[in-house]
């Protein structure tokens, strides 16, 4: 069975019909740059742009960068466009897809859905946290398997400012940090983390995921285990068709 599914990030959004029965993508993705700035209808259009690129006619999964409730409803908007909030996401992707049926959910919570099913997070129990370094810090906690929707916890308090201002991988080049000197800093937040939330396991996720050899063996006193996510940057676009597939 396949479905489309669509990654929406702050720097591009990507997309490919995704094979649900293996967990990865049916075709190689296609990509195209998030506008700047944002905005709901220049994003709209560039999802429309990668759907097409496809000339796919069925159910279309999307994820998006910040909390989704009620499967459509928009109420953050950290690294995209402020008008975003309160936009009827599902509604506007649909309209611009010529009414094909579309679901959203959280990005980070798509990624981890997938590695929990078809990853680094497949058969483990208790708490199990995946994170997504990218454009700013994604988080996704699982208890037992079940997900804990919407946890945004890349924007918990570090050092005075906001965690993925200091240890995103945006962080790491806008400050043209080494690998060590951001490891340093991702160590620091990850154990902020684990002293709030005890997981067994750490799933490091987005764009680093490929390049988890440069800098995991830089972090050290992390009681829980730390591994890259398996599906690395195709994560996003697996969950979110899973998650269409389920609704």
């Amino acid at each position: 069975m396949q479905i489309f599914g669509v990654d929406i990030g702050g720097s591009g959004i990507k997309g490919a019909p995704v094979d649900l029965d293996r967990g990865d993508l049916a075709e190689e993705r296609f990509k195209v740059l998030t506008p700047h700035p944002a905005t709901p209808d220049g994003v709209a259009d560039g999802v429309k742009q990668v759907v097409e690129h496809y000339g796919w006619t069925g159910p279309v999964g999307l994820t998006f960068p910040g909390v989704v409730t009620g499967g459509s409803h928009v109420r953050t908007a950290a690294n995209v466009d402020k008008n975003w909030i309160d936009t009827d996401a599902r509604a506007l992707f649909s309209e611009r897809l010529g009414g094909l049926p579309v679901t959203v959910v959280n990005d980070a919570d798509a990624a981890g859905v997938a590695e929990i099913a078809f990853g680094a997070g497949r058969d483990r129990s208790g708490t199990v946290i995946l994170l997504t370094f990218g454009t700013g810090i994604g988080s996704a906690v699982f208890v037992d398997g079940a997900l804990v929707p919407n946890t945004e916890l890349g924007h918990l308090e570090l050092k005075g400012h906001d965690a993925e201002k200091r240890a995103s991988s945006k962080a790491k080049e806008d400050n043209d940090l080494t690998w060590e000197h951001w490891a340093h800093r991702v160590q620091k937040y990850l154990a902020h983390v684990e002293m709030l939330f005890s997981p067994e396991l750490f799933i490091i996720g987005g764009g680093v995921s490929r390049k988890s050899e440069k800098f995991l063996h830089y972090i050290e006193g992390i009681k829980a285990e730390i591994v890259p996510a398996q599906l690395q940057n195709n994560a996003g676009i697996v969950g979110a068709a899973m998650h269409a597939a389920k609704h």
